[in-house]
């Protein structure tokens, strides 16, 4: 989205905030925080601007865009940002707002990467009810106002997303009770949203994450039918006291018992390690 693209879609949501849906406004966010996000990448690193400097510079952009436009577009809703301070007002509210300003930031700050992504959520009385997962750099969003369609099965072996740089050792074990081949790439909204794409069957994780890490890819999951749960087949549950939500379950619905299967079998295995083992936080 360039900056015309980003002050139309202010615009809108300035001229009559309550003519858009919560799952529109929630994709016009994911989007507008999308094209900021481009420009400082692309600025930035004309500049020579890389790593940590790159990295903080994306998340205070993004996150001040994000901040602008929902206290503009719902006033009386709060919000959980990885990138703000949390005052635990949100507990005492109907409606939340979880997002991620920029999920993938080391990807972000690699010339070239596209597995980086936007994540706007909306929580409401117990639930999530609406949310968008933008990838700026491909040019894509997805959200639950027009639910993705996933493809057929392919029929091969089962393939899980997972980090292409501190893939847990879990994962790969339950792949190995699967029988199947692990795909590596960035962030988590690019994992889920892999599936929708059909380039993987499965997202399975357990290292460690934070409720803005997974409820805007959940909520867009869930859309389009996709089974998610905790790795133990319990829901997901949201705007907790502490956000802390560190394992996940994102696949294909026909293949969600025998993934759960195979995540028993192997916790079963390591039922003699340390009880951390598994789970242990790393970064997403």
């Amino acid at each position: 989205m360039s900056m015309l693209e980003e002050d139309e879609a202010r615009m809108a949501t300035e001229a009559a905030p309550e003519s858009l849906t919560d799952a529109a406004l929630a994709l016009a966010l994911a989007e507008a925080a999308g094209g900021r996000l481009r420009d400082v990448r692309s600025e930035l690193t004309a500049r020579g601007v890389e790593g940590k400097e790159l990295k903080d510079a994306g998340d205070r952009a993004a996150q001040a865009l994000l901040a602008e436009l929902l206290s503009e577009a719902r006033p009386g809703d709060a919000v959980l940002s990885e990138e703000a301070t949390d005052d635990r007002a949100r507990l005492g509210a109907e409606r939340v707002w979880i997002i991620d300003p920029l999920d993938g930031t080391r990807e972000f700050s690699e010339a070239g990467r596209e597995d980086w992504a936007v994540h706007v959520a909306l929580w409401e009385r117990g639930d999530l009810v609406a949310g968008a997962v933008a990838l700026p750099a491909a040019g894509i969003a997805y959200g639950t106002e027009v639910p993705s369609v996933v493809p057929a099965f392919h029929g091969g072996p089962l393939r899980l997303a997972v980090s292409r740089t501190r893939p847990p050792a879990f994962v790969a074990e339950v792949a190995a009770e699967l029988g199947a081949e692990l795909v590596p790439m960035g962030s988590a909204g690019v994992k889920v949203t892999s599936v929708l794409r059909g380039e993987a069957d499965a997202y399975v994780h357990a290292g460690g994450q934070y409720e803005w890490d997974s409820a805007a890819p959940v909520a867009v999951a869930r859309a389009a039918g996709l089974h998610t749960s905790r790795v133990d087949g319990s829901p997901l549950v949201y705007n907790r006291e502490d956000p802390k939500l560190p394992d996940l379950l994102v696949c294909r619905p026909e293949h969600a018992a025998q993934i759960l299967r195979a995540i028993q079998a192997t916790q079963a295995t390591n039922a003699n390690a340390e009880p951390t083992q598994a789970t242990q936080e790393v970064a997403p």
